[in-house]
């Protein structure tokens, strides 16, 4: 499996651990992760795995009506009747290295809650359910309000959902503390930060809206 391939799987476990989160898990197949009810806010109804994926590996699998939304990995896809929500790019960093402090773990539902207001300035309530925090690794530095999501579902780690004013040294020294010697890669809509932190575009990816 390519580094690119990982990605977006890491990413599609990642989206399918949010909606089993509030009881709506997905299913997976070789070309794509769909589910067939509407996903919580900002998350996809569908992913693709493969740069095969066609529509109807996607489409079949999910309520494709007002509101759908299809992450297409590879950005391949032509899905008549949508309209291209935002594009963005994978990236990719080898295992930092140990520096800096790292940030604590979420291990607590109050805790989380205030990690929830740091990243969405206080717009978004209860879309991080409690259920989250047995699988996925949710990280918080409270002083400077910056966090992110890590989640290692495969050799290298995910990366997500990263906020703050400047975040990605905490991100690594976390990354490189808890999970030590893997890779790790994400998505960005504007990439340049990372990639001042040693990250590297790895290909594009596209989400589709049904309008």
């Amino acid at each position: 499996m390519n580094v690119l391939t990982e990605a977006a799987r890491d990413n599609a476990a990642w989206c399918d651990l949010m909606c089993r989160a509030h009881g709506r898990p997905g299913a997976f197949t070789g070309r794509a992760w769909t589910n067939p009810v509407r996903t919580p806010p900002f998350y996809p109804d569908a992913v693709t795995l493969s740069p095969d994926a066609t529509a109807a590996d996607v489409l079949g699998g999910i309520d494709a009506g007002t509101g759908a939304t299809v992450k297409d990995s590879f950005a391949v896809l032509d899905l008549p009747g949508f309209d291209v929500l935002f594009e963005a790019q994978w990236i990719h960093r080898a295992a930092p290295a140990a520096a800096g402090m790292p940030w604590e773990v979420v291990r607590d539902p109050a805790t989380l809650a205030g990690w929830e207001r740091a990243c969405f300035a206080g717009e978004v309530t209860d879309l991080f359910p409690p259920a989250l925090l047995t699988e996925a690794t949710i990280v918080y530095d409270r002083v400077n309000a910056h966090g992110a999501v890590l989640t290692a579902t495969g050799p290298a780690v995910g990366v997500s959902n990263v906020f703050g004013p400047d975040p990605w040294p905490g991100v690594l020294a976390t990354a490189a503390a808890l999970f030590p010697g893997r890779p790790l890669v994400g998505y960005e809509t504007d990439p340049e930060p990372a990639l001042h932190h040693g990250f590297t575009t790895i290909g594009p990816l596209r989400v589709w809206l049904k309008p």
